[in-house]
């Protein structure tokens, strides 16, 4: 569901509207999600929609959260980027055309793949905060553990 502008200046904080409907960029190593390694899930913080999990974050040294992986495909979708003399992939949410970050081929695992993405498009909803906010159904994720 798209948002109006103004609705979304009141929503969103200042970095968060400029990232996510401007295709802006936050600075590196000085953002809230780059060190966080805590269990829990990333949302799209202008949908809600579930993007990326901390089972496939890592840190890539590049002072943004890194992802090897979105939660579900379909919701995350890739555009050519021409921007700033280079071709790059971006990465955008499918529910609310929030720009996340960008996709590059340098990543660990099987695809290779570095979700970069500007912690100013996500939420964090940690594990222990799944059901009360609605995302019981991601828990299966964390399963696994002791």
């Amino acid at each position: 569901m798209a948002k109006n502008s103004e609705d979304l200046k009141q929503k969103l904080d200042p970095m968060q509207y400029e990232v996510t409907q401007n295709n802006g960029t936050e600075p590196p190593f000085r953002n809230e999600y780059w060190n966080e390694f805590k269990d829990g899930i990333y949302v799209d913080v202008v949908s809600g929609k579930p993007l990326f999990s901390s089972k496939d974050k890592y840190d890539a040294g590049c002072g943004w959260p890194s992802f090897t992986k979105p939660i579900q495909d379909e919701e995350v979708v890739e555009k050519e980027d021409r921007s700033h003399f280079m071709v790059r992939t971006e990465v955008r949410s499918r529910s609310a055309d929030s720009h996340l970050g960008h996709v590059f081929d340098d990543g660990p695992g099987p695809a290779g793949l570095r979700y970069c993405i500007n912690s100013a498009a996500l939420r964090f909803i940690p594990k222990e905060k799944l059901e009360e906010e609605g995302y019981k159904e991601y828990l299966q994720l964390f399963n696994n553990e002791k």
